[in-house]
């Protein structure tokens, strides 16, 4: 599995800083990683244009206004599940069920989120590929 490349992200603004600060401090690094990764992917992909980075339902979200290339992104710790931080995508879509076809092998929240363990180090390059799709989702280009 490749290692997650680090890059320059964006400053965060206080209210996600906050977010990420209220997570415990086994998972913050976890989910800091993953949107490294968010970021990274938008750059190396240039119809996904600039990442607008905000919280919805109280939790990081990464949307594609300047494109309109994708669909929202959230990506979050939960207290009633501490073991475990997710990556979540708008249920009326058909993202995850493409993602349970093409990586059967990650744990997935009904039609909603890829769920990860805390325990464990994440799946960086399946991420990538799920992560891509959703910020391009609206273009239907294929993965």
């Amino acid at each position: 599995m490749a290692e997650l490349k680090r890059t320059d992200t964006p400053r965060m603004d206080a209210p996600v800083a906050a977010v990420f600060d209220s997570y415990p401090a086994g998972i913050r690094p976890k989910l800091l990683g993953v949107r490294s990764l968010i970021f990274q992917t938008a750059l190396e992909n240039e119809s996904i244009g600039a990442l607008t980075e905000t919280l919805k339902w109280g939790e990081p979200a990464y949307l594609t206004e300047a494109t309109k290339s994708g669909s929202t992104l959230r990506i979050a710790w939960k207290q009633s599940t501490p073991d475990q931080y997710g990556l979540y995508f708008n249920c009326r879509t058909t993202l995850v069920d493409t993602f349970r076809t093409l990586f059967p092998e990650l744990v997935y929240e009904g039609n909603r989120a890829i769920v990860l363990s805390a325990d464990e180090e994440p799946p960086w390059d399946s991420l990538g590929i799920c992560i891509e799709a959703t910020l391009i989702y609206h273009r239907r280009e294929k993965i």
